[in-house]
């Protein structure tokens, strides 16, 4: 008879160890195996929800014909109108060689078009098409489901807290020496 292996933190969702609370909140990690174990380490989870997001958002945009790479520009463009490559790359925190090689593989689907810049030669101008514009309206609506199916069984107080968490965190790393 096998025994199964007990839940871990992360499933259970509570902390591995209790918080000492004589350390200073900034020193919770140390840098020992245990201390950055998956099951508590926040980059490590931070990093399997992403991927959880990823698999569910390809599984929703699969019957349009987009991957995960793909419907962020179109999003980018039609609600934040962001249109050039450049801007799209920065946006998309993606290197522009693979934001090129979305929008390629977007203009081959003929969901966006180039355009050269008017009054500047050099720079190219992205615009949806008809049927980008028809795609993009069916994403948000996948991108909702696929947060409030994450977050099934949260408080709209826990939400609240978890993005204050998340926004102190990114202005943390931002604020950092480089």
């Amino acid at each position: 008879m096998s025994k199964s292996a007990p839940p871990s933190p992360a499933q259970r969702g509570t902390p591995r160890r209790k918080p000492d609370p004589g350390r200073a909140p900034a020193g919770y990690y140390s840098p020992t195996a245990e201390s950055l174990g998956p099951d508590v380490n926040i980059g490590h989870l931070i990093k399997q929800l992403q991927s959880s997001f990823n698999r569910m958002m390809d599984r929703h945009m699969a019957p349009m014909g987009l991957t995960a790479m793909q419907w962020r520009p179109l999003v980018l463009i039609r609600y934040l109108n962001v249109d050039t490559p450049a801007e799209l790359s920065r946006h998309a925190n993606i290197d522009t060689g693979a934001m090129t090689r979305a929008l390629d593989r977007l203009e081959a689907k003929r969901f966006i078009a180039r355009r050269r810049c008017a009054e500047d030669r050099r720079s190219v101008r992205i615009e949806l098409t008809e049927a980008g514009n028809e795609v993009a309206e069916r994403i948000l609506p996948a991108v909702a489901a696929t947060l409030n199916t994450h977050l099934r069984g949260f408080s709209q107080e826990e939400i609240e807290f978890f993005i204050g968490m998340i926004t102190r965190m990114l202005a943390n790393g931002e604020a950092a020496p480089q």
